[in-house]
């Protein structure tokens, strides 16, 4: 498989030798941000730990303490969020947007969606070794309805493999007669079908869907449900036909807005940036006729530009 991500490992890493230029660049009066988010954006998330390992052993204290202490604001936040192997920053952001009052459905709607079968696993775990809970069991206890049930199946991280010819008419017809087909919708079918079949197999089926209603299936999701399961139907087609495409729109939303949205922004350029930033990057100039770089430039400002646009990896 090619690299499709923006950051890659830094060729001559040495440790040792980051840790002391950080460790430098946080010493005496003032501190040299520069370094920090030219060292940090530089160098990927595992030369990042190991950083983290070289600086414990080197001045006996945690290297994020030590930046938190230094920077603040958002320049922090994303700081913070770069030195986070990927699975436990998956965790955790999944873990805030459950806890205390009110469940920040946006995150979980986007890493639900969008994260591998094996992905989802690996959360999980890491979820219950740092959080002592099962997530499965948090999410069911903070969302409820068809909502809640399609979450629970997306946990499972286990999509049918392949494509199965035989079905293929008959999911779209199950879709059709769920939803525009009837007053009301059932709501289960489009959990069921859009929840456990294979990408492959769902590409087929939303072809299908098409010919026999002459709509799209996002347009029917549209017009048969409404909130956080209209969202979450809708991350989970768009992310079957293009995940890049979908961190694509969530990019642009977040930035060309009143005031901007600066969660999603960071979160999608640091969970992505060693995925397939390269291919948001393309499909964010074919959606929008501009370059991704050039939005985060409009939007933001400061040392908190500067390390996103290291994120970005370039101009398109």
């Amino acid at each position: 498989m090619e690299f499709r991500g923006s950051v890659r490992p830094f060729v001559n890493f040495n440790a040792k030798h980051d840790a002391e230029i950080l460790h430098k660049a946080m010493k005496g009066i003032g501190t040299d941000e520069d370094v920090i988010f030219m060292v940090l954006t530089a160098r990927n998330n595992d030369q990042r730990q190991q950083i983290k390992a070289a600086y414990k052993k080197a001045y006996g204290k945690d290297l994020v303490s030590a930046l938190k202490s230094e920077i603040g604001g958002l320049f922090e936040d994303l700081i913070v969020a770069l030195m986070m192997p990927p699975v436990l920053y998956d965790a955790t952001l999944l873990h805030k947007a459950i806890k205390g009052a009110g469940t920040d459905d946006e995150v979980l709607i986007e890493i639900l969606a969008s994260r591998t079968g094996e992905q989802i696993k690996e959360i999980i775990k890491v979820y219950k070794k740092e959080f002592g809970n099962k997530l499965e069991k948090d999410i069911s206890s903070d969302t409820g309805g068809s909502y809640g049930r399609l979450l629970v199946i997306l946990l499972q991280g286990s999509r049918e493999e392949g494509v199965e010819e035989d079905k293929i008419e008959k999911d779209a017809k199950d879709l059709y007669a769920a939803g525009e087909g009837k007053f009301g919708t059932d709501e289960e079918k489009f959990i069921t079908i859009l929840g456990n079949r294979s990408s492959e197999h769902l590409l087929k089926v939303f072809d299908e869907y098409k010919k026999l209603s002459g709509s799209d299936i996002e347009d029917s999701i549209k017009g048969e449900t409404t909130g956080n399961l209209e969202d979450l139907l809708l991350a989970v087609v768009k992310c079957i036909r293009n995940v890049p495409g979908f961190f694509a729109e969530s990019l642009y939303k977040s930035m060309r807005r009143a005031g901007t949205d600066d969660g999603t922004l960071m979160r999608i350029m640091v969970s992505r940036s060693e995925v397939d930033m390269l291919d948001i990057r393309a499909n964010f100039k074919k959606m929008y006729g501009q370059s991704l770089y050039s939005t985060i430039q409009e939007d933001t400002a400061g040392d908190y530009q500067k390390a996103l646009l290291y994120l970005c990896g370039g101009k398109d």
